[in-house]
């Protein structure tokens, strides 16, 4: 249950820390908005390590640094890809993708749910699915290349959830600060090269750090979440972070929720409920 409370964490902080990212994306070049929220990242975990500890082993080096570099990649990639929107069906398809390969490590790995975990697990992908349907009438239909930045967003950050759970459980936030330190890095570096290219226009500030502060709690709840419970269910859990995105969305930029998302919406609350229950 407190596994599942985290990924739930999680799950609404990646959301929020998304949709902040895209729009400040929509106002700069995508490197421009990451070389704000990954070192606004790593300013909280810096500040936080006296508090939440940290053991620097070489696997705790070794699964952060992966991570960090697979964070890089799915921070330009999904903020460029929510920059071209529209968001309410790429954010989902992410997630989707994000979710598959975290699934199939943990069940290679031993892992093994209740009857109703078997219920609830499938049911949780249906939810992403249909959270995803925004290809109604009226809707605006998201470009090939979004779509192909979509999937390699899910990858990327697929990836950066396995490296995390991969990590010694006694090694804190470790992982975490290393990640972000080698994502910087990166980022920095790439931005370095590309200055030229850029354009003039300056980041959305504050957009850009609480979107990367976000994105550092979300990490975080979903860090302890992997420590306390199955990879197959808080990967599927923490999937779910599209359902804050497309709120937003239409909260925020009007865009339309259709009945089959609203349909989304309430399968993922079954879905929860079921996996409350394994």
């Amino acid at each position: 249950m407190i596994a599942l409370l985290l990924a739930l964490g999680s799950s609404l902080a990646y959301g929020c820390a998304d949709f902040l990212g895209g729009l400040g994306a929509r106002r700069a070049h995508v490197l421009r908005t990451v070389m704000v929220a990954a070192p606004a990242s790593l300013a909280v975990e810096l500040l936080l390590w006296p508090l939440l500890g940290a053991s620097f082993s070489p696997a705790a080096l070794g699964w952060g640094a992966a991570s960090g570099v697979a964070s890089a990649a799915a921070f330009a990639l999904l903020y460029r890809t929510l920059a071209i929107g529209p968001m309410n069906v790429l954010s989902p398809v992410t997630a989707l993708v994000s979710a598959a390969l975290p699934v199939g490590v943990g069940l290679l790995q031993g892992e093994h749910l209740a009857a109703t975990g078997l219920l609830g697990l499938p049911l949780a992908l249906v939810a992403v699915v249909l959270v995803s349907a925004g290809h109604g009438a009226g809707s605006t239909r998201p470009s090939r290349t979004a779509l192909l930045l979509a999937f390699g967003a899910g990858a990327a950050i697929a990836l950066q959830l396995v490296f995390l759970h991969e990590a010694p459980s006694d090694s804190g936030v470790a992982p975490l600060i290393v990640g972000r330190a080698v994502s910087s890095a990166v980022t920095l570096a790439a931005a370095g090269l590309m200055h030229r290219r850029l354009g003039p226009e300056r980041p959305a500030y504050a957009l850009s750090a609480t979107a990367g502060v976000l994105d550092f709690v979300a990490n975080l709840l979903f860090l302890l979440a992997a420590r306390s419970g199955d990879l197959t269910v808080v990967a599927v859990i923490t999937a779910l972070y599209p359902a804050g995105t497309v709120l937003l969305a239409r909260g925020v930029l009007a865009e339309r929720i259709h009945r089959a998302q609203l349909a989304g919406l309430g399968t993922a609350a079954v879905a929860v409920s079921l996996l409350a229950l394994t």
